[in-house]
């Protein structure tokens, strides 16, 4: 494994060593937190889905109205081009673009010139490392709310994250692992960085992506497995009352992969061990990536 102070980062323009890469102070990503980003999985030499996630970085762009210097196809290329230069077989991979720096620091973003970062790690397991599938995790139901779709769409993955920072707090000075968020009204929205997933009779139950929450990429790739195993999915309202009396309950990240949640508020998920069904698309979706379906090789 490389040294860790080997690893390489691009930062506007440049390919530096990630210990000495900066931003400025002055930057509206370091300001206000004004920016987007997303996360991408490179898995056995393949970065997995990357134009899927490029296209939805570009979509969180347009909503935020930051102008990016770079096309798709040159922002492909520099991802490729740092997780060669990092050499691992199984990265993290994070692009970042904020508003960048403006003539004076102060909230308009007029003149603002754009910064375009990407970096990549060993693969990070977002929670439980990866002894997850073993013993699965034990989450808490936030007494802090999703943030309203008429607020803040999460569609569009921004560095807004102050919010999931305090949930993750909360739930781990309660004992848990990790969280889960309800909206408004007291429906299952997401976790702080997963989807979220409810087993029962067999069928799969998600909160639709239209009530504002990230329509995650490993997301869609459940649906994918799911639909190959004839598994039905329903995108749906979920109470507590559902998660609490699930066969099985499991989150999804693309930092992480699948997650099996075993308890949530005390509460024993059936058994209180990892489901077989949330085995089984783990098992699925590490096949897919360990195969390079969707993959770009570096």
């Amino acid at each position: 494994m490389m040294q860790e102070t080997e690893w390489i980062a691009y930062v506007n323009g440049e390919y530096v060593l990630q210990r000495e890469a900066k931003l400025s102070i002055f930057d509206h990503g370091v300001l206000y937190g004004d920016g987007v980003f997303d996360a991408f999985c490179a898995w056995n030499g393949q970065i997995f889905k990357i134009d899927q996630h490029i296209d939805r970085l570009f979509r969180s762009l347009n909503v935020f109205q930051i102008d990016m210097p770079l096309s798709k196809e040159d922002l492909k290329k520099i991802v490729v081009e740092v997780v060669q230069r990092n050499r691992e077989k199984n990265q993290y991979i994070k692009c970042i673009v904020t508003r960048g720096v403006g003539p004076r620091p102060l909230l308009s973003p007029a003149g603002c010139k754009t910064s375009v970062v990407v970096f990549s790690r060993p693969y990070l397991w977002l929670s439980a490392s990866g002894s997850a599938l073993e013993k699965g995790v034990k989450a808490r139901i936030s007494n802090m709310r999703a943030i309203p779709a008429q607020c803040m769409d999460h569609k569009s993955k921004n560095l807004n994250y102050a919010h999931f920072v305090l949930i993750k707090m909360e739930a781990l000075s309660a004992g848990a692992d990790e969280a889960i968020i309800l909206d408004i009204d007291g429906f299952v929205n997401e976790g702080p960085g997963y989807n979220i997933f409810v087993i029962n009779q067999g069928k799969l139950f998600t909160p639709s992506s239209s009530e504002g929450l990230l329509a995650g990429i490993t997301r869609e790739t459940v649906f994918e497995i799911a639909e190959q195993e004839g598994i039905e999915v329903i995108e749906n309202r979920i109470s507590p009352y559902d998660v609490f009396n699930a066969d099985e309950v499991f989150f999804s990240s693309t930092a992480g992969a699948i997650i099996p949640v075993v308890e949530v508020d005390g509460r024993k998920i059936a058994s209180g061990t990892p489901g077989p069904i949330t085995k089984r698309i783990y098992e699925l979706y590490f096949e897919i990536l360990d195969k390079g379906v969707h993959g770009t090789p570096f």
